[in-house]
């Protein structure tokens, strides 16, 4: 990616309304591609499950015969791959919430139920509050996870807001900021009455014609954990924290990170109710190449994900690529190496100013109002 190609990847998208509108978008793309194939999704299925079960295997039957040497180096090897695989099951879990995997619902929320409840998961429960997300995607009020600081945040401005504070916050997101979110809607929006919680049924984040299936997502969790802690009873703890614990970490690692970056780019603003709408919080959203990583799709076309979240992951690629000359300047996309070379993402991203200071002539360095992150430095 060259200078200018870097410069483009960084103007922010534009704030005018769209010259488009919805269904420009929806005819441009194939019809076929809003079309669930049984056949197909049943692969991708069958895929990821049998390679989770080859890697458990080896695992469990192998490493430890290995020379102590070269277990330090296969046991490394091992997590990072049933992490990222861990982190696939999690994702099409995410699409039977959306509809996009099977043709019948029922079928998408029982196997999305047992692939969510496995990695530890209340599947309803993030049913719901995704859902939320992708009705008010990048409104700072009621947007649901990873919601930007303010500047008026004193334990933010005072505490956090420095490069220790910063790389403390990435170590906890990336270490417990999964779990934390789940049961503390850790980083996600605040509500001003009851415990926010995706694990408790009377929580202010769901409706109360929910609170049902949220119990049954929460009996899900809860009958897995009983399974592993039995297993850790008669294989050790150890071999437990081995085999599927450090894993699961690493998923939820994964799924923080991926989750962040989907929609936190100097180029891609958060609005308040002053300025939101739908089509602005579903343009706030960013394509990221993460080729080198095991999870696909999640992130190449998050875009047309949010404008149309039942088309199937392997329509993805062709109906970003039949929106794109419609979107124009409010299409997005970057590779993640650029960003995650440092912190300096999560610094220019993390307080939340009105979009409407970055119009033209307000500002020539308009990142010099978002913690003063500079253009070269990105």
């Amino acid at each position: 990616m060259g200078a200018s190609d870097n410069m483009k990847v960084l103007e922010r998208v534009p704030i005018s309304k769209p010259p488009f509108e919805y269904n420009d978008l929806k005819k441009a793309i194939p019809p076929h591609c809003f079309t669930v194939s049984l056949k197909r999704s049943f692969y991708v299925l069958f895929h990821d499950l049998f390679i989770v079960c080859t890697l458990y295997y080896i695992a469990s039957n192998y490493i430890h015969i290995l020379p102590r040497f070269l277990s330090f180096i296969a046991w490394p090897l091992y997590w990072i791959f049933q992490g990222t695989k861990l982190g696939g099951l999690w994702m099409l879990a995410h699409e039977c919430g959306h509809h996009s995997l099977f043709t019948y619902h029922w079928l998408d929320d029982t196997i999305g139920f047992l692939l969510h409840s496995f990695v530890l998961t209340p599947y309803f429960s993030f049913k719901y509050s995704h859902r939320a997300h992708h009705t008010h995607t990048n409104s700072v009020e009621y947007d649901q996870p990873h919601i930007p600081k303010r500047k008026s945040d004193i334990l933010y401005s005072e505490i956090l807001n420095n490069p220790i504070g910063i790389v403390f916050a990435i170590m906890f997101r990336l270490t417990l900021g999964y779990p934390s979110y789940l049961i503390f809607n850790y980083g996600g929006r605040k509500y001003d009455e009851g415990l926010a919680s995706h694990l408790y049924p009377q929580s202010p984040i769901f409706k109360d014609s929910q609170r049902g299936q949220i119990f049954v997502s929460d009996v899900g969790v809860f009958v897995v954990l009983y399974a592993y802690y039995r297993v850790m009873m008669t294989q050790g703890a150890i071999w437990a924290f081995y085999v599927y614990g450090v894993p699961w970490f690493i998923m939820g690692g994964i799924l923080m990170v991926l989750t962040y970056l989907q929609h936190n780019h100097p180029s891609i603003p958060h609005y308040d109710s002053t300025e939101w709408t739908w089509m602005r919080g579903a343009l706030s959203a960013i394509d990221r190449d993460i080729g080198f990583m095991l999870v696909k799709n999640k992130t190449d076309y998050h875009v047309v994900h949010h404008l149309f979240p039942a088309i199937p992951r392997y329509h993805a690629h062709e109906a970003t690529e039949a929106v794109k000359p419609i979107l124009g300047d409010y299409y997005k996309y970057d590779g993640i190496p650029q960003d995650i070379c440092s912190y300096k993402l999560v610094k220019s991203v993390k307080v939340f100013v009105p979009s409407r200071l970055f119009q033209p002539g307000v500002s020539k360095r308009y990142f010099d109002l978002w913690n003063k992150v500079d253009q070269e430095d990105c």
